[in-house]
């Protein structure tokens, strides 16, 4: 089932509220900068960085992801190990809203988001 723009736009917000508390100061963003996507019913964070052999080429490293599952009104919160998969975030592997994950993201208690 396709979600509304409404919904979507509220998600943009509460991500864009995420960025405004997390963001690097501006003076260094081209060498560490946040970012987010969303794709059909999963948004992503990600930092943003010069490549290591290639500072021109700018590369992403996700962060976080979740998913929104509309059936059960809940979205499943994901992080990124070392093999570069997504795995379920098993200290909290759903949260009721998306301003709920970006608060988990932003807390980052296990050390597991930004490490």
């Amino acid at each position: 089932m396709a979600i509304s723009e409404l919904e979507k736009r509220r998600w943009q917000l509460a991500l864009e509220d995420f960025l405004k508390q997390r963001r690097p100061p501006a003076h260094i963003r081209d060498q560490l900068d946040l970012g987010y996507r969303i794709e059909g019913q999963s948004v992503e964070i990600f930092e943003i960085r010069p490549q290591w052999n290639d500072p021109g080429n700018k590369v992403e490293q996700s962060v976080a992801k979740a998913t929104y599952v509309k059936s059960k009104n809940h979205w499943k919160v994901f992080w990124q190990r070392a093999d570069l998969k997504w795995h379920r975030y098993d200290p909290v592997p759903t949260v009721a809203s998306i301003e709920d994950f970006v608060n988990l993201v932003n807390e980052d208690a296990h050390a597991c988001f930004f490490g």
